[in-house]
Formats: structure tokens, C-alpha cells, sequence
């Protein structure tokens, strides 16, 4: 069976495109436009194509020439903040690259009519938006069932996304899934502070100047490893039930000043914190949890790696990029 991977030059999408490679499943397909991960760190396996999904002949010639078994299509402009400069852009990528995967299907369809993929859609927490800041106490854990209020338009676009999938699969019968992922985090992530937290104390431990910035670490968050993020998606595909929508969340929460300790054991050396102003909130997020008893009623899926294994990941990560820019 081919697999393609949209988006396959983002973090979860390259993890997810190698991941079903190494496992054997069939020839996977990855596209990419403008990646935000180095393209020379994924396996040169991966069958790689430039593809932009806003232009539906590129996408049509993808599906129609390999005609994968499924599809995850994860290529989207995902930072809510980008959204609010760029909306058109947004909009264009995130709800008609959707619309033009499944389309494409419909085409391939005409040629072929036993095809019958299954289209997995990378949908966002974001779409529950003012409904979280709605329900009572200071961790919440939303359902499935809870009402969309998009605070952004990154946020609409995915809500725009994730119907639009319902709606072909309820009109055209093509088989869908769509998943609202929760905050994730590992190798390749760019911007998050899992990331920030390990990029800068591996600079520290290069410099043997052991400072670290850091914002609020009272903050808590509920932070996923992309490798289990990539599971639930695959056991989404195989045993999730089409045209469903499914949460994939983390079920730990942790403390901005755990993620400092599990560094400084990892790195042997204890860091002199300095609270950088700029990295400070004027007003602190509240920690949201997806429910994911559907999700583990669907599929067995269970959160497995650790956030001490997250870290000690990402440090050799940062560790390996700063060796080789250095010669």
C-alpha cells in the first residue's frame, strides 16, 4: 500500500512520513512547500515532492499517479499568531488544500472506482478557541461534544477543515478521520518552549556558561511526545471509525520548572535561571487537556514516552545541529 504524508516538511509530518517507512507499510509519499524542518535530516527513503495543496493540479497529479491507501494530510500554515497577519493565506492553504486532497480522491475515483482511501485530517485544539476559557476550574478537560468558538483564524480554518472532511465523507462517502491535536512537542519543533528550553541550554553548555532565560515556570501545560502523536494518528487510520472526529491529547501535565529539572539532570549541571521579561505573559493560559477516552476506546492507544525522554531527545538533537554547524 502507497501512504502519503502532506506537510511532510514540518515536524510531525517528517516524523510521521520516516516512522511508517521504518515500519514497512508500503511506499510512503511525503510532500512538502516551504518546509520548516532541514530536508537533508530525513531519510533519503521517504520519497519527497514539492507539492503546494492550493494548487489542486499539483495535488490531483500526486494522489492520481500513486493513489495511496491513506492519506495524512497534515501540510497547513499552523501558527495562530502568522494567522492574523496573513489570513487570506491561511484560509487558502489550510481550507483549500483540504479541499483539494479530497477532490483528488474524487478524480482518482473516476478513473478508478474501487479506490477507497482513508483521508486522516491533522484538525487543532484550536477550534474549541472561547468554549475552554467558558468551562469551570483551572484544568480542563474537553470532549469531543464541546461547542467550536475559534478565537483566530487559524483557528476557523481548522474548523473549516475539519467539516469540510465531514462533509465528504457524509456526501462523497470517502473515508475520513478527523483529529484534533493537542499541544505536541520533539526533534525538529521550532518555537515552542519545550524547544526554546533545550536549544538554549544546550548554546549554555557549549559556552560552559550555564544561564538560562526562562519565563513564568509556574505555567503548566499539557505536552505530548510527537512519537505518540504519530501512533494515535496510525491506529486512527486503521481502527478509527470513518467520518469520527477523535481528540489526541496528552494526559500529563507538567510544569514549566519540571521541564528546567529534567534538563539540568540530563545535562549534569544545575543553571542559573534569569527571568527574561520579554518571555513573560501578561496573563497566563490555563491548562487544557483533551479527553481522550474516545480516542482509547477506539484504538488502544495510551500516551508511552516520557517527557524525560522528550528531553534527553531533543538536547542530543540541538546537541548534533550546533556540531555540525560548526564544521
Amino acid at each position: 500500500m502507497n501512504i502519503l504524508v502532506t506537510g511532510a516538511g514540518g515536524m510531525v509530518g517528517s516524523h510521521m512520513a520516516e516512522h511508517l517507512n521504518a515500519i514497512g507499510y508500503g511506499i510512503v509519499i511525503g510532500t512538502y512547500y516551504k518546509p520548516t524542518v532541514d530536508l537533508k535530516e530525513i531519510d533519503s527513503s521517504v520519497k519527497m515532492i514539492e507539492c503546494d495543496v492550493r494548487y489542486p493540479v499539483s495535488v490531483e497529479k500526486v494522489i492520481g499517479t500513486y493513489l495511496p491507501g491513506q492519506i495524512y494530510h497534515l501540510a497547513a500554515q499552523s501558527y495562530p499568531t502568522v494567522s492574523w497577519d496573513r489570513p487570506f493565506e491561511t484560509m487558502d492553504i489550510n481550507i483549500n488544500g483540504t479541499i483539494a486532497v479530497f477532490e483528488a480522491v474524487k478524480k482518482a475515483r473516476d478513473k478508478i472506482p474501487g479506490y477507497d482511501p482513508m483521508v486522516v485530517v491533522a484538525c487543532s485544539s484550536a477550534e474549541y478557541g472561547q468554549t475552554l476559557n467558558e468551562l469551570e476550574g483551572d484544568e480542563v478537560y474537553v470532549k469531543e461534544t464541546a461547542e467550536l468558538k475559534p478565537l483566530h483564524p487559524y483557528g476557523v480554518s481548522k474548523v473549516g477543515q475539519d467539516l469540510l472532511a465531514l462533509q465528504y465523507y457524509m456526501n462523497d462517502r470517502i473515508k475520513c478521520i478527523r483529529a484534533r491535536i493537542f499541544n505536541s512537542t520533539g526533534t525538529r519543533k521550532m518555537n515552542d518552549v519545550t524547544s526554546d528550553f533545550t536549544r538554549r541550554a544546550v548554546e549554555a553548555e557549549a559556552a560552559h556558561h550555564y544561564i538560562l532565560k526562562v519565563g513564568n515556570l509556574s505555567t503548566r501545560r499539557a505536552i505530548m511526545d510527537q512519537r505518540d502523536l504519530v501512533r494515535a494518528l496510525i491506529l486512527l487510520a486503521e481502527k478509527g471509525r470513518p467520518g469520527d472526529v477523535y481528540n489526541i491529547s496528552s494526559e500529563t501535565v507538567y510544569q514549566m520548572s519540571d521541564i528546567v529539572s529534567m534538563i539540568e539532570k540530563q545535562i549534569g549541571v544545575p543553571f542559573t535561571i534569569e527571568v527574561d521579561p520579554g518571555l513573560m505573559r501578561p496573563t497566563d493560559e490555563r491548562v487544557i487537556v483533551g479527553d481522550v477516552t474516545k480516542l482509547k476506546q477506539a484504538t488502544g492507544w495510551r500516551q508511552e514516552i516520557k517527557m524525560e525522554q522528550t528531553i534527553q531527545d531533543m538536547l542530543d538533537y540541538w546537541r548534533k545541529r550546533n556540531h555540525g554547524s560548526c564544521g
